[in-house]
């Protein structure tokens, strides 16, 4: 039997685990994709977090410590899935992360378009999911798109306050100092 092929229902997979529900080949390529997406991103973010260190911008450098290690988080939900559905992990490889940037817009824009990135990623794959008619991956995939949509929402909030800010030097510390603070949400109107 080879590993990552549809099996009947009921078939053991290496290893002696059952698989109670097939997983087609392109819904497993893509979900093993999206796994080495989110180590991609854990790489980038934690990038960012030395960027920042080396510049003393504490409450971005741990702010983008904490976006890493919930990316790495996310890969090990993919790889905790796919041995539950008794898939293979394949890891590919991590992409060296960029380490040189123009400026902070240059930088909040770029996490901007990561998250946005992932996002239809994660889109991509419940729509394959649904395609595939494997509710299963439906169902785990709903509360990872919550959880993205709001990553989201905080990236084009840091991005949107920082243009707000015009660049000015100054406002970089007030950003600074609310993330060190936790208190640099989206403004929420509902309770």
């Amino acid at each position: 039997m080879v590993l990552g092929t549809q099996h009947a229902t009921g078939t053991l997979q290496s290893g002696g685990r059952p698989v109670a529900q097939p997983m087609q080949e392109t819904l497993l390529e893509a979900l093993q994709q999206h796994l080495a997406m989110e180590l991609n991103a854990s790489s980038a973010y934690w990038a960012l977090a030395v960027w920042f260190a080396e510049r003393e911008l504490r409450g971005f450098s741990r702010t983008f410590k904490e976006e890493s290690d919930q990316e790495r988080n996310h890969a090990g939900l993919f790889a905790d899935y796919l041995i539950v559905r008794g898939q293979p992990v394949a890891l590919g490889s991590i992409n060296a992360p960029k380490q040189v940037w123009n400026d902070i817009e240059d930088i909040l824009s770029s996490v901007f378009q990561m998250e946005v990135d992932v996002t239809t990623s994660l889109n991509q794959l419940y729509a394959l999911a649904e395609q595939s008619g494997d509710v299963r991956t439906t169902v785990f995939l709903d509360p990872l798109i919550d959880n993205q949509t709001a990553s989201e929402d905080e990236a084009a909030h840091r991005l949107g306050r920082w243009r707000l800010c015009g660049g000015e030097p100054a406002a970089l510390l007030i950003l600074d100092a609310e993330l060190a603070g936790g208190k640099a949400g989206p403004a929420k109107l509902a309770d």
